[in-house]
């Protein structure tokens, strides 16, 4: 699964990379993202007045919540693979509402409870475009809020070391077709998901995992803000 995960780029960053439009100016770099918190996503969104769409990085919260779905005491912040296409509570944004989280790596952790070790699983780059699923529902002041979730697959290599979960990323040169905001039908739902676990497959090995500080197991204690989280552990 992934639980915490790290951004340390600036909008501009992330607005370079992707080619979009910025609609995230407050972001600030985290080292230290949980579910519930504001995360910025790349979707394609087409403009009120002409009907063009635009590719966009945007503001979300990281805890999937669609407009039918009641109040849920448990965050929703992953979507297995397995039933993103099929589950009634993901199919319908996974066909029309797919995204790009990005991320530097995200955390895991391994050991028993009070004595739990850190890890730190990257690329071989400083970003890694997660696929996510995201929602808009009206909140009761009239305003709108977008909400997301990141698709999950089985580990492989070093993230499978650590745990039996992992993102599902994309090659950064292979998103167009994920963020394409066409609809999908059923059999262009099980195709997607065909892409996924394909491209996903081949980022999979360039995944690297290295022990951090335990100090990052406290969200609430910790500076998000801190770039030193995600150094290596010294042995």
């Amino acid at each position: 699964m992934c639980g915490r995960f790290v951004v340390s780029q600036k909008v501009t960053d992330l607005t370079d990379v992707f080619d979009a439009e910025d609609d995230f100016p407050d972001w600030q770099p985290s080292f230290s993202l949980a579910p519930t918190d504001v995360v910025p996503i790349i979707r394609e969104r087409a403009k009120s007045d002409t009907g063009e769409f635009v590719r966009r990085v945007e503001p979300a919260v990281w805890n999937f919540r669609p407009s039918f779905m009641k109040e849920s005491k448990r965050p929703q912040f992953n979507s297995r693979i397995e039933t993103v296409a099929t589950n009634g509570l993901w199919k319908g944004a996974f066909a029309s509402g797919r995204c790009i989280v990005p991320m530097r790596g995200y955390y895991e952790w391994t050991g028993e409870p009070g004595h739990k070790q850190a890890h730190f699983l990257h690329g071989p780059d400083d970003l890694l475009a997660a696929a996510g699923i995201s929602t808009a529902r009206k909140l009761d002041n009239g305003s709108w809020e977008v909400s997301t979730s990141i698709i999950t697959r089985e580990a492989r290599d070093a993230s499978g070391e650590v745990h039996d979960r992992m993102p599902v990323y994309l090659p950064l040169g292979e998103i167009e077709r994920y963020l394409d905001p066409a609809k999908l039908d059923p059999g262009g739902a099980q195709a997607m998901v065909d892409f996924l676990i394909e491209a996903s497959d081949r980022v999979a090995p360039t995944i690297n995992e290295y022990e951090v500080d335990p100090r990052v197991n406290n969200h609430r204690r910790i500076d998000p803000g801190d770039p030193t989280l995600i150094e290596p552990l010294d042995e």
